[in-house]
């Protein structure tokens, strides 16, 4: 074996393991928030019932914040802690659920929408996100106004439909996906589709609303049996 191949195979370990790393510091964050929530909960159950009921408002007003805040970063299970919170405090509360849902999706997309992609692709590089940094400097290369036509050249033709032609179908069909955290969640997804910069601000928000409402829809209507 060369040194090359060495150090080949000692890099992609090294970018392994630092993914495995903070992918297990998602997981504990999420893990650390929901205990937190449930120990909260618990002391709130302590209290007399008026202040037990002020408090448990502002508990459920503060996990709607961080939930939006936690769906808006990749790679973080949003979809599973909205299910939880709507079986946690019922039909009622599924209005709200659903706008922070809505916000935090909508956030991610803004701050890829917005961010700087010469400073984010020497971020990138700076943490050895090689890959990352390669596509968004090829992104970054492309005029905006030509990057669908340039997408369309480079993709298989059966591609060219669901990536270029019905983007947008193809970004909500991925936000209600099980499993798409594989693909970076929904924060994931929502970033990367405002990176791109092929997506306009009001339909990509319009696609979020659109999107997201069925599930709080039907448990409002329905009752929370309908995703238990």
């Amino acid at each position: 074996m060369t040194d090359h191949d060495k150090d080949s195979m000692r890099g992609t370990g090294q970018r392994l393991l630092w993914l495995g790393v903070r992918f297990a510091l998602v997981l504990g964050g999420v893990a650390a928030v929901l205990y937190g929530i449930e120990w909260l909960k618990a002391q709130i159950m302590l209290l007399e019932n008026a202040a037990s009921t002020r408090a448990m408002t502002g508990l459920m007003i503060a996990m709607l914040i961080l939930y939006a805040l936690l769906l808006a970063i990749p790679f973080v299970p949003g979809v599973e802690i909205g299910v939880a919170l709507l079986l946690i405090q019922g039909a009622t509360a599924a209005p709200m659920v659903y706008g922070a849902t809505v916000t935090g999706l909508a956030l991610a997309f803004v701050v890829g929408q917005i961010v700087s992609l010469p400073w984010l692709i020497g971020l990138l590089h700076d943490l050895r996100l090689r890959r990352i940094a390669a596509w968004l400097e090829r992104v970054d290369d492309v005029p905006r106004d030509q990057r669908l036509l340039a997408m369309q050249a480079k993709l298989p033709g059966w591609l060219v439909p669901l990536v270029v032609q019905y983007r947008y179908a193809t970004i909500a069909i991925a936000l209600n996906t099980p499993g798409n955290i594989a693909i970076g969640g929904g924060g994931g997804i929502m970033l990367v589709a405002g990176l791109s910069r092929v997506f306009t601000t009001p339909a990509m928000l319009l696609v979020i609303a659109l999107a997201t409402a069925p599930v709080p829809l039907a448990v409002w209507l329905w009752g929370v049996d309908v995703v238990r």
